[in-house]
């Protein structure tokens, strides 16, 4: 029942007015399933709501909070993975709030962020569940606990008028965060352009992922586009991943092309951690796309992460690398399921100075990088990031993006606003990438770059180098950035050392001896200082990606031990 292809939906104008169109269309089809793990052995505890049920939760929720907060108000949302948090979200934007999607308290390295946001935003009500409940009164006077609300409150809404959907605040990797504007039809926009660049608007697909839904990635993938399209979404909890990865990949085993998309550490984390008795009983034949959607999208940890499950069936063809940021709501490109991985061999000097030239992928100075596909519904611009002029094909600039998925702006942010997202409605995304053969191609952020003797260099280039020198370095666990010294910019690698691996057992000098002569070797730089860390250690943005900015931060605050420096 659940497999046959659901009707195509009208154009309706934001994401509730969809789910009451499955509602009445197919009622008993399932629209959301959790999937919790309470016990380390846990195989997975499933729980599901019908169209119809989630209707009936969406209107009780939302009469509960337009009880609480007048039109254009913000919703903070402090719900942990799972139903209530869909409910929540989509009861927000029912009621005409303004949601803004975050996590509760105590999550691992967020804390200050959490404080900021909440700080920037102002909620005038708060949505978390009964178990949080306690916890969540301090911060907040006015509290709703989602799966407190009777099923009776629900009554019938007219669709809301507001324009703002909610706040994206951007994860932090390069600055402090910031709340992006998404309108309803934004949101609806990119779900569409998601749907078609994955095929899924002409194929039934099942979404599955572990996202976090307060990250944009997650939000558009697991709630916007399975609510446009009327598809299944199947979710489990970012920590039961970072537990035990067999689990995702036990859930696209389970059910019919499936869709899923992580960051790029999450797939050479599989192919690293996944034993030989856990792929006993997985089949991946069915999966229809694997979607790569951090930065930067390494070629070779595809071939990893195909190496360790081609056994199961997997098909090179799913692995899409993706490109897009919150300021866009989510996607800008993608490549397309069922087509090779298209990898750019790029000489490393040229590069530096803004030309992307081919190389032979042997050549140890060559850059291998993936292409991210084509534009999705919208249009890319690669500009020269001072003189604003377009550049040419395979000529290094600011990707720019123009489209119906651009957000507004930034939530109180005037100045900011207007240097990002400017007047002729391009939207400066501050990443740097070309076009080679019609695929876009990302090298790396503006911001990041690191200048040394007048010639760039890009951070995650010599992470990669550094990274494959020693088996004791952690993989994307480490971070390399410029600061300022004499005379010019030195260069810094904080890295972390693996878990299984204590730092008594590593001879550190000649591990860092190897990293210093590799970098030296493949890049012409030498490095200012090498530290190795404990795991944990190097910061992490919202969504996984390690803080370069953060890391900076710590290491000129001297908040680093000095074991490994050198």
């Amino acid at each position: 029942m659940d497999n046959r292809r659901p009707p195509l939906a009208p154009a309706f104008r934001s994401l509730p007015e969809y789910v009451q169109h499955w509602a009445r269309t197919t009622p008993d089809r399932r629209a959301f399933t959790f999937v919790d793990h309470p016990a380390p052995d846990s195989r997975g505890v499933h729980r599901t709501l019908t169209w119809r049920r989630l209707d009936v939760r969406i209107r009780a929720v939302a009469a509960r909070l337009a009880e609480e907060a007048e039109p254009g108000a913000r919703v903070a949302l402090l719900c942990p993975q799972g139903l209530e948090y869909v409910t929540g979200f989509l009861a927000t934007l029912a009621a005409g709030l303004i949601a803004v999607p975050l996590y509760p308290p105590g999550l691992p390295g967020q804390g200050d962020r959490l404080t900021a946001v909440l700080a920037d935003a102002r909620p005038s009500v708060v949505l978390t569940t009964s178990r949080h409940l306690g916890e969540i009164q301090e911060l907040c006077d006015r509290v709703v606990a989602v799966d407190q609300v009777p099923d009776a409150a629900a009554r019938d809404l007219e669709p809301a008028d507001a324009e703002v959907a909610y706040l994206q605040y951007t994860s932090g990797s390069t600055r402090t965060p910031a709340g992006v504007e998404i309108s309803h039809a934004n949101v609806v926009a990119n779900a569409r352009q998601a749907l078609s660049a994955y095929g899924a608007d002409a194929h039934p697909v099942t979404c599955v992922g572990w996202l976090p839904l307060y990250h944009d990635m997650g939000l558009v993938l697991s709630v916007a586009a399975p609510v446009v399209r009327g598809l299944l979404s199947v979710l489990m909890d970012p920590v039961a991943f970072l537990h035990e990865p067999a689990r995702w990949l036990r859930l696209l085993a389970a059910h019919p092309r499936a869709l899923s998309a992580a960051p790029n550490f999450a797939y050479d984390y599989c192919a690293s951690a996944v034993t030989d008795a856990q792929k006993a009983d997985l089949r991946l034949d069915g999966v229809v796309a694997l979607i790569n959607g951090s930065e930067p999208v390494r070629p070779g940890t595809a071939d990893r992460f195909q190496a360790a499950f081609a056994g199961q069936g997997l098909v090179a063809e799913t692995h899409c690398p993706s490109y897009g940021l919150a300021e866009a709501t989510v996607f800008v490109s993608a490549a397309r399921p069922g087509e090779p991985l298209r990898r750019f061999a790029l000489d490393r000097d040229a590069l530096a100075e803004g030309k992307a030239l081919p190389a032979r992928p042997d050549d140890p100075r060559a850059v291998l990088l993936a292409g991210c596909g084509i534009p999705a519904g919208q249009q890319v611009l690669i500009v020269d990031p001072v003189s604003g002029a377009q550049l040419s094909e395979g000529e290094v600039g600011e990707i720019q993006v123009r489209g119906p998925n651009v957000g507004r702006g930034y939530w109180n942010q005037e100045e900011q606003t207007r240097r990002v997202f400017g007047t002729d409605g391009r939207l400066r995304t501050g990443d740097l990438g070309t076009v080679l053969e019609g695929q876009l191609i990302v090298t790396g952020r503006l911001k990041d770059l690191i200048v040394v003797d007048g010639r760039n260099h890009y951070p995650q280039d010599l992470e990669a180098t550094v990274q494959d020198t020693h088996p004791a370095l952690r993989r994307d666990r480490l971070a390399a950035f410029g600061v300022a010294g004499g005379s010019g910019e030195r260069v810094v690698v904080v890295a972390e050392h693996t878990r299984t691996t204590s730092l008594a057992e590593i001879d550190v000098p000649a591990l860092v001896r190897a990293v210093r002569a590799a970098v030296s070797g493949r890049h012409g730089v030498r490095l200012a200082d090498v530290l190795l860390v404990p795991p944990g250690t190097v910061p992490r943005t919202s969504s996984g990606k390690v803080s370069r900015a953060l890391t900076r931060e710590r290491y000129l605050a001297g908040a680093y031990a000095a074991d490994g420096a050198a």
